[in-house]
Protein backbone atom coordinates (compact mmCIF):
# COMPACT_ATOMS: atom_id res chain seq x y z
CA UNK A 1 0.00 0.00 0.00
CA UNK A 2 1.33 3.60 -0.46
CA UNK A 3 2.28 5.46 1.97
CA UNK A 4 0.61 9.26 2.31
CA UNK A 5 3.43 12.24 2.23
CA UNK A 6 2.30 15.87 3.08
CA UNK A 7 4.02 17.22 0.51
CA UNK A 8 3.64 16.49 -3.38
CA UNK A 9 5.32 17.01 -6.74
CA UNK A 10 5.04 20.79 -7.91
CA UNK A 11 4.24 22.15 -3.62
CA UNK A 12 6.49 25.01 -2.89
CA UNK A 13 8.63 23.92 0.17
CA UNK A 14 11.42 25.36 2.78
CA UNK A 15 14.59 23.11 4.08
CA UNK A 16 14.79 22.87 7.72
CA UNK A 17 18.08 21.27 8.04
CA UNK A 18 21.36 20.65 6.37
CA UNK A 19 24.01 22.65 4.49
CA UNK A 20 21.13 24.80 2.49
CA UNK A 21 18.63 25.30 6.01
CA UNK A 22 16.29 28.18 5.13
CA UNK A 23 16.41 28.07 1.25
CA UNK A 24 13.28 27.56 -0.92
CA UNK A 25 12.22 25.65 -3.58
CA UNK A 26 10.13 24.04 -5.82
CA UNK A 27 9.40 20.02 -5.14
CA UNK A 28 10.39 18.46 -8.79
CA UNK A 29 9.88 14.98 -8.31
CA UNK A 30 9.46 12.09 -4.91
CA UNK A 31 11.00 8.73 -4.56
CA UNK A 32 8.59 7.46 -2.47
CA UNK A 33 10.03 4.26 -1.18
CA UNK A 34 13.25 5.97 -0.09
CA UNK A 35 11.03 9.00 1.39
CA UNK A 36 12.72 11.28 -0.69
CA UNK A 37 12.40 14.45 -2.71
CA UNK A 38 14.35 16.61 -5.67
CA UNK A 39 13.78 20.28 -4.84
CA UNK A 40 14.75 22.37 -7.71
CA UNK A 41 17.78 24.97 -6.75
CA UNK A 42 18.30 23.23 -2.92
CA UNK A 43 21.02 20.44 -2.29
CA UNK A 44 23.21 20.87 -5.27
CA UNK A 45 26.01 18.81 -6.32
CA UNK A 46 28.37 18.16 -8.72
CA UNK A 47 28.79 15.34 -11.06
CA UNK A 48 31.69 14.37 -13.79
CA UNK A 49 29.92 13.33 -16.47
CA UNK A 50 31.27 11.32 -19.77
CA UNK A 51 29.95 12.80 -23.26
CA UNK A 52 27.47 11.31 -24.93
CA UNK A 53 25.71 11.62 -28.44
CA UNK A 54 23.03 14.08 -26.71
CA UNK A 55 24.87 15.74 -23.76
CA UNK A 56 28.27 17.33 -23.69
CA UNK A 57 30.52 16.10 -21.34
CA UNK A 58 32.15 18.04 -17.70
CA UNK A 59 31.13 18.75 -14.52
CA UNK A 60 27.31 19.14 -14.14
CA UNK A 61 25.80 20.90 -11.36
CA UNK A 62 22.46 19.42 -10.50
CA UNK A 63 19.75 18.65 -7.68
CA UNK A 64 20.42 15.68 -4.93
CA UNK A 65 17.81 14.41 -2.86
CA UNK A 66 16.55 15.69 0.31
CA UNK A 67 14.97 13.47 2.82
CA UNK A 68 11.11 14.57 3.52
CA UNK A 69 11.60 14.76 7.44
CA UNK A 70 14.17 17.62 6.39
CA UNK A 71 11.69 20.18 4.29
CA UNK A 72 8.10 21.82 5.43
CA UNK A 73 5.71 23.15 2.89
CA UNK A 74 5.58 26.86 2.72
CA UNK A 75 1.97 28.32 4.00
CA UNK A 76 0.32 30.02 1.25
CA UNK A 77 -0.40 33.02 3.58
CA UNK A 78 2.57 34.17 4.93
CA UNK A 79 5.24 32.12 3.08
CA UNK A 80 6.34 30.30 6.45
CA UNK A 81 6.93 26.98 7.35
CA UNK A 82 3.96 24.67 7.98
CA UNK A 83 2.53 21.36 9.11
CA UNK A 84 -0.12 19.84 7.01
CA UNK A 85 -3.22 18.37 8.12
CA UNK A 86 -6.47 16.90 6.04
CA UNK A 87 -9.99 17.90 6.34
CA UNK A 88 -13.54 17.06 4.38
CA UNK A 89 -14.73 19.82 3.10
CA UNK A 90 -18.97 20.58 2.45
CA UNK A 91 -18.90 19.04 -1.41
CA UNK A 92 -17.08 15.83 0.04
CA UNK A 93 -13.52 16.28 -0.97
CA UNK A 94 -11.05 15.71 0.76
CA UNK A 95 -8.33 18.65 0.79
CA UNK A 96 -4.84 19.39 2.72
CA UNK A 97 -4.66 22.55 4.74
CA UNK A 98 -1.76 24.44 6.29
CA UNK A 99 -1.90 24.13 10.26
CA UNK A 100 -0.44 27.28 10.70
CA UNK A 101 -3.11 30.03 9.00
CA UNK A 102 -5.82 27.48 8.24
CA UNK A 103 -5.71 27.73 4.30
CA UNK A 104 -6.72 25.09 2.11
CA UNK A 105 -3.54 23.82 0.26
CA UNK A 106 -5.55 22.00 -2.38
CA UNK A 107 -7.69 24.30 -4.51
Amino acid sequence: MAEKFAVKKGDKVVVLAGKDKGKQGEIVRIVREDRRAFVSGVNMVKRHTKQSQTEAGGIVEKEASIHLSNIALLDPKDGKATRVGYKQLDDGRKVRFAKRSGEVIDS
